[in-house]
């Protein structure tokens, strides 16, 4: 009896000590990652870190899919980072990403708060665990005036050829899926093969990774279902109101997704029903690739713990939060 309230006291202490350890969690878009890790957060005390590429801009929503009402649990307001901290039209990069988010994560460290990682952008989220090694990347006005005539797939096809020549995981076609993000990526890649940097690699981050796995019909469903009402709440709205307010339109293009074809639609360059046809197979294509990346960093030696994005919150909370005892290693 006594080790066993010994045992209970120690995983009390472990626990605590754990939580400063991070909880990632993972899935495609419309997998429901956000809703998930608001109420895991708002169990731990815990505070969220986005990992998504485009959510870091003001003013775009309802196409990145804030929905900031997920981040209110029972009328707590749980707190969030790197959301809307940079300006529509401007280019943030994984660079930026790997500091802000290193920034973010050692005050509350040095807080002793719980941090929880949640996005979809597989490749932020794996530079900050790995700790890659990376650098501001200054344009190279020579690169891309050779490459500025070359398609996407030809494009594709450099990118992998430098990635080859780098082992590089830095970029795939989740990415790359416009022209000037290709572009940019081959720009990035060519710097790092001329400018190795393993002497300024940063350090990785210990993380429990949770992932929200979807078959394959459901999340079609989702997405379809999602697109639709994503529209209906305005999406058309917020982009016509980005052009308006000056940011141009091969900004908002090279933000791809909802950006790319709400942006062509409204140019008059495709009718509504042809852009919609051709957002919802982007969006699918999207998050098959999304689960190809994650596959991906169990190969390359990530512990990703699965669970069916379909199961209750609460039956997902209390397999979350033995899956945290567990981790923390205490005696049963």
């Amino acid at each position: 009896m006594c080790e066993k309230i010994f045992c209970h006291i120690l995983f009390f202490y472990y626990f605590c000590d754990a939580m400063t350890k991070l909880i990632t969690i993972i899935g495609p878009t419309a997998s429901g990652k956000t809703p998930f890790a608001a109420m895991l957060a708002a169990q731990l005390q815990a505070e969220i870190i986005s990992g998504d590429s485009r959510q870091v801009y003001r003013r775009m929503d309802i196409g990145t899919g804030k929905d900031l009402a997920d981040y209110v649990v029972g009328g707590q307001q749980i707190p969030y980072h790197l959301i809307d901290i940079e300006e529509p039209g401007k280019k943030y990069n994984l660079f930026r990403y790997q500091q802000d988010f290193l920034e973010v994560y050692e005050k509350l460290r040095e807080r002793s708060t719980p941090a929880i990682l949640c996005g979809g952008t597989g490749l932020y989220i794996e530079a900050v665990l790995k700790g890659y090694a990376l650098s501001p990347v200054p344009q190279n006005s020579d690169l891309r005036e050779a490459l500025k005539d070359k398609t996407l797939d030809e494009l594709t096809k450099i990118l992998e050829q430098l990635k080859v020549r780098n082992h590089s995981a830095l970029h795939n076609r989740t990415d790359v899926d416009t022209v000037n993000r290709a572009i940019r990526a081959i720009e990035i890649e060519t710097f790092e093969l001329e400018h190795p940097t393993p002497d300024r690699a940063a350090s990785a981050v210990d993380s429990l990774i949770i992932g929200l796995n979807i078959d394959r019909a459901s999340r079609r469903e989702k997405i379809s279902r999602r697109l639709q009402q994503r529209l209906n709440a305005g999406m058309v709205e917020e982009v016509r109101a980005l052009l308006a307010e000056g940011i141009s339109p091969a900004d908002l293009i090279y933000y791809g997704l909802e950006y790319k074809y709400l942006t062509q639609y409204i140019l008059g360059e495709m009718t509504h029903d042809e852009m919609f046809r051709a957002l919802e197979i982007a969006i699918h294509q999207f998050a098959k690739r999304q689960m190809t990346w994650f596959r991906g960093m169990e190969r390359r030696g990530f512990k990703i713990n699965w669970i069916d994005a379909m199961l209750s919150q609460e039956e997902k909370i209390e397999w979350a939060m033995n899956l945290i005892k567990n981790d923390a290693t205490c005696c049963p």
